[in-house]
């Protein structure tokens, strides 16, 4: 196989708090599938802690672990969003967002304090959840006449493959998931179906 088709995240939101000359860094950990769900957890938070003086936050995402991007909000250059992505980095998460909410104690903490605080409360947060590895899935839709039905029932029994949606009338719709590895096993059988059609969807 010449692409690993497996990948790690979380499984649900956490959170973990460390304490530093006064200041709080609360860190969140959240399993997302795309960058339009930060800007809603950021105004939750930022409702939820109106005390607080900064949210920096960092992301992984794909299943190929290409995507990221990391927030400082305020603190000084590398020292909030960096370890918190570093972090994530080193646990080798995808499809995650980490946000530390920082409430200020009065004392500075420096630029080592700073990066040992982000990356800390990160560690806290992920240390309260439970990674778990997840496949990288192709998402296909077939069509086919009632039929053939049984022929087709068998492959995705014989295959395992998970059903998204399904409709039976006449005419016959499934949409399902086949991990990315499986994938030619699964279309060598499903197109030996007489009158099936199968469009790709989309990988998940």
């Amino acid at each position: 196989m010449l692409f690993d088709d497996t990948y790690k995240t979380i499984n649900k939101t956490s959170e973990g708090i460390f304490r530093d000359k006064g200041s709080k860094f609360i860190g969140y950990a959240y399993p997302i599938k795309s960058e339009i769900e930060i800007k809603e957890i950021i105004s939750k938070l930022r409702a939820e802690h109106a005390g607080a003086r900064h949210f920096c936050w960092a992301i992984r995402l794909t299943p190929d672990r290409n995507i990221f991007k990391l927030n400082d909000d305020g603190e000084p250059s590398g020292t909030a969003g960096r370890p918190i992505l570093n972090t994530l980095l080193s646990a080798d998460v995808t499809n995650i967002l980490v946000v530390v909410v920082r409430y200020f104690g009065g004392t500075l903490l420096g630029v080592p304090g700073l990066i040992n605080a982000y990356k800390t409360a990160t560690l806290e947060a992920l240390k309260e959840n439970e990674i778990i590895t997840k496949t990288v899935n192709d998402a296909y839709q077939i069509n086919f006449d009632y039929l053939a039905m049984n022929p087709v029932m068998k492959v995705v029994k014989d295959e395992k493959l998970e059903i998204i949606a399904q409709e039976f009338d006449t005419n016959c719709t499934i949409k399902f998931e086949v991990r990315k590895s499986n994938l030619n096993t699964v279309l060598g059988k499903l197109e030996k179906v007489e009158g099936i059609e199968i469009k790709y969807l989309n990988t998940v």
